[in-house]
């Protein structure tokens, strides 16, 4: 079990956690309809640096945009985006930047269009520094993880500030996850009719930012069951693990602390992705297990042949 994990505390952790709560007649058992498990996404479950997978796409969509809708350029984050320093210009709008950007460069398009496109670009894009496709940034402990949990009666959910749509697009076939289990920030959308089809349309405007103790709330609105176990790797995630390990009984909470600078980038407090500061400090007071990318984990990425990586980002 967990082969990409290294023997140590958090190894076992996990899996005394698991054997609590599936073993039947023991004093922490929790029936299977009430193990569900939740996870962010963006630095929890793959890659975050040096930017969201989906600023990078929101980025890209918005230069080619710019070419066709002028008018587009003079909104500041638009703006942001295409000019010099892009990246970093953004980092300083945050999530709610990223979603609003994502809201303006596909606004009046049909939720099945943007599937279609998003789709698109992520098997055909390549991350910046590592040179292999996005679509092989997953974190293989995590993935290793989802499917123990799976095979011991739990539903696993992703619960992050990234945009549903977009998560949606790569959650089953990455992680396993069913785009139904993914509960993530939306933009406004409405129903209309184009050519007598009902479709629903994509609209320039935030409807709900799905960080921080917004994810308590979403996870009650849209499971209608408190987890018994929470993952995240940023103060984001704070509030999730937070409320999920304040119900007595079993519960478990999991911080992934990115140390790991040679297999892919060491950062915490001061990050402009992914700042785990305020939650790492509280970890310990809570009973958070922190897992440590460069002595817990013996391997980050899934096996990728030299070859087939730099034919597909050369």
């Amino acid at each position: 079990m967990l082969p990409s994990w290294r023997q140590g505390a958090a190894r076992e952790r996990l899996l005394d956690f698991l054997r609590t709560v599936t073993t039947e007649g023991g004093e922490g058992y929790v029936p299977p309809e009430e193990r569900i498990a939740v996870f962010d996404n963006d630095g929890t479950l793959w890659s975050e640096q040096p930017m969201y997978v989906q600023l990078a796409f929101a980025i890209e969509r918005a230069r080619g945009l710019v070419d066709e809708r002028p008018e587009l350029a003079a909104h500041p984050a638009v703006a942001a985006a295409i000019g010099p320093d892009g990246e970093a210009r953004m980092r300083n709008l945050g999530m709610e930047g990223l979603l609003e950007l994502v809201g303006l460069t596909h606004a009046g398009m049909s939720t099945d269009a943007f599937t279609d496109l998003a789709h698109a670009w992520i098997r055909s894009a390549c991350h910046p520094t590592l040179r292999r496709p996005y679509t092989s940034l997953l974190y293989t402990p995590m993935r290793e993880l989802l499917d123990l949990l799976r095979a011991n009666g739990f539903r696993t959910y992703i619960v992050s500030a990234g945009g549903s749509a977009f998560m949606r697009v790569i959650s089953e076939e990455l992680y396993g996850i069913p785009p139904e289990q993914v509960i993530g920030s939306n933009i406004r959308t409405r129903y209309a009719l184009q050519n007598g089809r009902p479709v629903i349309l994509r609209e320039a405007g935030l409807e709900v930012l799905n960080d921080g103790p917004s994810k308590p709330l979403l996870i009650e609105r849209v499971i209608g069951r408190p987890p018994i176990a929470a993952f995240g790797n940023s103060d984001g995630d704070r509030e999730m693990l937070a409320w999920t390990t304040s119900f007595p009984g079993a519960r478990l909470g999991l911080l992934l602390h990115h140390d790991d600078a040679e297999r892919e980038v060491a950062y915490d407090r001061h990050s402009a992705f992914g700042r785990l500061d305020r939650a790492l400090d509280e970890a310990s007071g809570h009973g958070w297990t922190v897992v440590s990318m460069r002595d817990d984990w013996a391997q980050v990425f899934p096996e990728l042949e030299a070859t087939a990586a730099a034919k597909a980002c050369p």
